[in-house]
């Protein structure tokens, strides 16, 4: 029996359609959960409640993956270069706080990491990296029918519009870090 070196990441990217679509082709990630992170009002807030944008809670996703097989700083780096870094409180056409960049860390490790990588990008990119780097308080599993929703719903407009590109973007980018399809 071999055992795994696992380790979880919470990031929000935007849509968390979007950024669970892209972990899932990522080669080690054992699983990503649609969620929610980063809000300041008590209690389980709902998909409804998080789209009013009064919570504060971010749509997140939480990877659990094996860090023998990709790291944390190639996590980062998939993740920040598969999204826009750069514009606060927005993913393209989705806005709000619930769909700014943040990645949630876990431990000062990861927050080490989180910072270094993004000093490291920032000279890559047109603007600033306004990516909020804060400890993760408590993640919230988000509702069955944002789960998985990418596979489950492959025709779906948005998916098309706005998952495929990133989709697009990781393979071009990060080609070595994809699982193999048999």
């Amino acid at each position: 029996m071999t055992t795994k070196n696992l380790e979880v990441a919470t990031l929000g990217g935007g849509c968390f359609w979007c950024t669970e679509a892209v972990f899932q082709e990522v080669k080690g990630v054992e699983q990503v959960v649609s969620g929610y992170s980063g809000g300041t009002v008590p209690g389980r807030p709902t998909y409804r409640e998080i789209c009013s944008g009064l919570t504060g809670h971010a749509e997140v996703i939480q990877i659990t993956f094996d860090a023998d097989i990709i790291s944390y700083k190639d996590i980062l780096i998939i993740f920040m270069t598969t999204h826009d870094p750069t514009t606060l409180n927005r993913q393209g056409a989705d806005r709000g706080t619930q769909y700014r960049s943040v990645i949630f860390y876990h431990n000062e490790r990861q927050k080490e990491i989180a910072e270094m990588v993004c000093k490291e990008l920032a000279p890559y990119f047109e603007n600033p990296i306004v990516t909020e780097i804060s400890a993760l308080d408590t993640f919230f599993e988000a509702e069955k029918e944002h789960q998985d929703f990418y596979r489950s719903n492959p025709n779906q407009g948005y998916c098309n519009y706005v998952i495929i590109p990133k989709l697009m973007k990781l393979r071009k980018l990060h080609a070595d870090k994809l699982k193999t399809v048999v």
